[in-house]
């Protein structure tokens, strides 16, 4: 597949040189896209699309590959004016940026790992040494080499072997998400001939030190469905089949347990897993046992240490509980599971680590996220802060035998600081404070405040500006949210936002509906038939802010990416009057139709979020708020949206056609500037520093709308 997409690239360039003159010159009017009708096969009857003709899956149309070159040219074009804001907000981020900076250390399996940047390096060297030693380092990977005659680069994922003399990894180089498994040997750096092609950044030896286990993804959908072996130095033709996922609405992962007694194969979906693991001593295990069957709405993810599983479930605890199952006693399945961590109303657990003599626990509570560890003697010991809105998660762990847990702790004003916390005596040890240079973290203040939403609820609002700036109802405010898959959105500082915060813009986190900042019952309350509580709850948030002062009316703007941008999208219908400009990222607007496809990558996963339309009162309910469906004839925010020609999650040809729909439908003159990455996917230019480029532009594009003074 590597070889097919690589060639899509070469076609693609031999288009452009071929275009019309109007998508090369300095354009003085924006872009029209052609109207073509094409009915979508649909429950309620064909739906017209005039812009079907955008998609093509190949990326090799000429007509497809100018409309989008004219729409470039013509967010060059509009974008000239504010170049040197945006080179001097680009300035400003990497400003802040170490340029030579290194990961802390940690253990595994003897050796310490680390990753470190070289000064303008875009990419890291990962490297290792002896563990508890001071000697020279061992490069595993030159990334900044790797990525040499490559547009895009990314090292997704690598292993090490059980005697540690080969590393495998999976890299990227088109921006598709289709890995290649690759093997070398440490000592000599010699890469061998084993080559796996579209598979997923998941890797994991057997035992024997001559196996790798890998996922192979289906060359149309690009689900990852079936797990496989490879024994180094034959033909990956013959590789065996170990375990193949015949639901397509479920996602896989491989990985060896925490005492690496196991190899687990897990799969999932929003709202089911199953686990089914074997001893990883054998090369390719023959066969699994089921840690618990599959089942709707029954949720469980479970680790090994010692002589007993530990496991978080959902099993009648709605924000999940810990169960532990004694080895002696697994064939009696879920009958022999016992409460370690009880049900909560309050505390959702998210995460853990299980050491020895006690586990880890990865947990939110009021909107944030926290650690506490719990003793096998019951006792339960929180780990403190001292922000009101603030994040903690468990970091690297890779020593159970360790009385030390590492976790990271940072909100949006302390930098994210990584920390040791000894589980014995409560002491703490700070291991590395990331360094912002020309940041001073006393210049600025976070708050948390309560927004009401118009059913009653109240939503968690993260907050930060400038000390000094006024809560008088005049300052600029930007206001970010997601709001699905139960993702949380934790704050943190991020050095692209100190330049806006250094001019006076508030910026504000809004944990809407659809994450889980608030308990699984904040997720139920975001997907499926109640989709619209993300939308509603974003804008309510913004009337609360200025309301409350926090910000000027007609001086608002919002973001959101991938689900992200499907929030943005529909805010921009339901409530344009509210927000003076928008940026919408990778957006997934096209939300029925693509739902309707499943030969799209990601769509029979998504069953279990959006709905299947299929059915019909989930397409009457998507279909009421899929923003390119309801695009209507009215005034929308000034939009800056983007999309990258490669993106496997989110298709380019969605806001492609959503962009083209609001050019010949929107009555106001806002502008509404469309930037196509051709050479990236969904997250973008890889790099280290290109990505802020990519937020540089948006940023001086939302400073100018809100009328910051430059």
């Amino acid at each position: 597949m590597r070889s097919k997409f690589l060639s899509g690239l070469t076609v693609m360039s031999a288009a452009l040189a071929a275009m019309p003159a109007f998508a090369q010159s300095v354009p003085t009017a924006p872009p029209v896209a052609e109207k073509k009708p094409y009915q979508v096969p649909s429950p309620g009857g064909p739906r017209e699309d005039d812009y079907y003709w955008l998609r093509d899956d190949t990326r090799k149309n000429a007509e497809m590959l100018s409309y989008l070159a004219a729409e470039n040219a013509w967010t060059d074009a509009q974008m000239a004016r504010l170049k040197p804001l945006a080179q001097k907000l680009y300035e400003e981020t990497v400003s802040h940026i170490k340029q030579d900076d290194s990961s802390v250390p940690y253990d595994d399996n003897g050796w310490s790992y680390a990753r470190r940047f070289a000064a303008g390096a875009d990419y890291p060297v990962n490297e290792r040494r002896k563990a508890g030693t001071t000697g020279a380092w061992q490069v595993l990977f030159d990334q900044p080499a790797m990525a040499k005659g490559h547009s895009f680069f990314s090292l997704g994922d690598f292993a090490v072997s059980d005697d540690n003399t080969k590393v495998a990894w999976a890299e990227d180089t088109v921006g598709r998400r289709q890995y290649v498994l690759r093997v070398k040997d440490i000592a000599t750096g010699k890469v061998m001939s084993d080559t796996v092609g579209n598979v997923e950044p998941n890797l994991v030896w057997s035992g024997d030190g001559r196996t790798v286990l890998y996922i192979a993804k289906d060359p149309v959908t690009l689900r990852g469905y079936q797990v496989k072996a490879h024994v180094l130095g034959t033909d990956p033709a013959s590789d065996r089949l170990l375990y193949e996922e015949k639901d397509d609405t479920f996602q896989m992962g491989i990985l060896r347990t925490r005492d690496s007694k196991y190899v687990c194969v897990v799969v999932q979906s929003t709202v089911s897993d199953e686990q089914r693991c074997a001893p990883a001593a054998s090369p390719a295990p023959a066969a699994f046992t089921t840690i618990a069957p599959r089942e709707k709405e029954f949720r469980y993810y479970a680790e090994h240490l010692g002589d007993r599983w530990v496991i978080r479930t959902n099993r009648g605890a709605k924000n999940y509980k810990l169960v532990t199952l004694a080895d002696a006693g697994a064939a009696k399945g879920e009958a022999a599971w016992k409460d370690i961590a009880p049900a909560s109303d309050t505390v959702f657990i998210e995460d853990f680590a299980p050491f020895e003599g006690f586990v880890a626990i990865d947990q939110r509570e009021g909107g944030n996220r926290m650690i506490r560890l719990l003793t096998d003697a019951g006792k339960s010991i929180p780990v403190e802060a001292g922000e009101p809105a603030y994040r903690m998660a468990l970091d690297v762990n890779r020593v159970p035998s360790s009385r030390w847990v590492r976790y990271t702790y940072g909100s949006l004003v302390t930098p994210t600081t990584t920390i040791e916390i000894n589980a014995g005596t409560g002491e703490k040890r700070v291991l590395k404070v990331t360094p912002v240079p020309g940041y001073d973290p006393s210049k600025y203040v976070t708050e948390r405040v309560w927004a009401t939403a118009r059913d009653g609820t109240r939503v968690p609002v993260s907050l930060v500006h400038a000390r000094g700036v006024k809560r008088d109802g005049t300052a600029p405010l930007f206001q970010y949210a997601y709001g699905s898959y139960g993702y949380s959105t934790d704050p943190a500082v991020d050095p692209s936002r100190i330049g806006m915060l250094d001019r006076g813009v508030v910026y504000a986190i809004a944990h809407i509906r659809g994450g889980q900042e608030m308990g699984r019952g904040w997720y139920d309350d975001g997907h499926l038939l109640n989709k619209k509580n993300t939308f509603t709850d974003f804008i309510d948030v913004t009337r609360y802010l200025v309301a409350q002062g926090y910000g000027a009316k007609g001086r608002v703007a919002a973001m959101g990416g991938s689900a992200g941008g499907l929030l943005m999208g529909a805010v921009a219908n339901m409530a344009p009057q509210d927000y003076k400009a928008i940026v919408a990222q990778v957006p997934f607007v096209d939300v029925v139709t693509t739902m309707l496809d499943a030969s799209i990558p990601l769509t029979t996963f998504e069953y279990d979020e959006w709905g299947n339309p299929a059915v019909q009162p989930y397409y009457d309910y998507m279909l009421s708020y899929s923003p390119y469906d309801n695009v209507t004839a009215k005034a929308y925010p000034s939009l800056f949206v983007s999309t990258g020609l490669w993106d496997s999650q989110v298709q380019y040809y969605e806001p492609a056609k959503w962009v083209a729909k609001l050019r010949a439908t929107k009555t106001d003159a806002n502008p509404l500037l469309f930037r196509i990455n051709m050479e990236a996917g969904h997250g973008g230019k890889s790099g280290r520093f290109e990505r802020y480029r990519d937020s540089a532009e948006w940023t001086a594009f939302v400073l100018d709308q809100l009328g910051v003074p430059q």
